[in-house]
């Protein structure tokens, strides 16, 4: 056999070995590509945007299988689902959104890098007669209690001590001396305790009478305050008199009540309040009348029906809506 036919059998070979990897080199790749992530918000179809709110708990699936998974809208409307992994950009695409309380909305549109909003509308309800009676509801306030760390002044403590000394003794270098090593000094201090659960603030040490301009503080215990305070004075001539005061404080955790207003649009109202409210109340003047409204886990209103999410930052949002027969002035 010639060189020239073994290398033309060669060729063939080689042709042949490479037309059948390609074919599980096709499938290493779809099984290993990274899948394609959809994400978008789901809102109420308006044409004023203030009216637009966010939809929660809205199942949105994809037709044909195309995604790995079913999902929610989170409080804020958001969604995100994680596509199958043989779905590439470009690919016809349609989104099914379902809630109970809204028209269920199909939308067309391909796979891209780009955030799919749907918009969908409230099922209708019944027309109110124009002539029919309606209670206003006006200066609507909310109201609502927060926990804080108070602090009660509950009296003052005050204590004299001296540090006696005889002046002009030289200290030979016998421990205490003064502060330049020449005269004899002596030492002395006094404490105060608060008593439990109390903290002293606002301490200080004052030399009141004897030579004060030749003494000094040793150790300060008492300018950071704290249930029990101390101090240690040095007086290197004649003795001293010193005063250790301070003022006694109550820690305590006391109700703050804090007011706010809602927005208003059309016939929704909303506000949002942070995550450590407590007592949720709405005052308004219903038919004339102020009346308070303990709001309570039940989101319970007699006027309105309200809803109330958590959204990213903690915070909790509240809206309400108006029932028949009622309209804000």
């Amino acid at each position: 056999m010639d060189a020239r036919r073994i290398t033309r059998i060669a060729g063939w070979i080689g042709l042949i070995l490479v037309l059948l990897a390609i074919p599980a080199a096709i499938t290493l790749y779809r099984k290993h590509r990274v899948p394609i992530t959809i994400q978008g918000g789901v809102i109420v179809r308006d044409a004023d945007p203030n009216k637009q709110l966010p939809i929660p708990d809205v199942q949105v699936t994809v037709a044909g299988g195309l995604a790995a998974e079913t999902v929610k809208s989170d409080s804020s409307g958001y969604f995100s689902m994680r596509l199958r992994n043989t779905v590439r950009r470009g690919h016809p695409l349609t989104l099914s959104f379902r809630n109970p309380n809204y028209r269920p909305l199909d939308l067309r549109d391909y796979v891209g890098d780009q955030l799919y909003i749907a918009r969908m509308v409230p099922l209708s309800q019944a027309p109110v007669p124009r002539d029919e009676p309606r209670t206003t509801v006006g200066n609507v306030r909310v109201r609502y209690l927060s926990k804080a760390m108070t602090t009660v002044n509950i009296g003052s403590a005050v204590k004299t001590f001296e540090v006696q000394n005889a002046g002009n003794t030289p200290c030979h270098g016998r421990n205490p001396c003064s502060p330049d090593g020449k005269w004899k000094a002596s030492v002395g201090g006094a404490s105060l305790d608060a008593g439990a659960g109390n903290e002293f603030r606002n301490a200080r040490v004052s030399c009141i009478a004897g030579p004060c301009a030749f003494t000094r503080i040793d150790a300060d215990q008492f300018s950071r305050g704290g249930q029990t305070i101390s101090v240690v004075a040095r007086d290197w001539s004649d003795t001293a008199t010193f005063l250790l005061e301070a003022e006694v404080f109550h820690p305590m955790v006391s109700d703050l009540v804090h007011e706010s207003y809602p927005v208003i649009f059309g016939r929704t109202m909303s506000f949002s309040l942070p995550s450590t409210a407590q007592g949720v109340s709405i005052q308004a003047d219903v038919g004339g009348t102020t009346i308070i409204f303990p709001l309570g886990p039940a989101l319970l209103l007699s006027w309105a029906d309200c809803t109330a999410l958590i959204n990213p930052e903690e915070a909790k949002v509240y809206r309400c809506a108006l029932k028949r027969g009622y309209q804000f002035r």
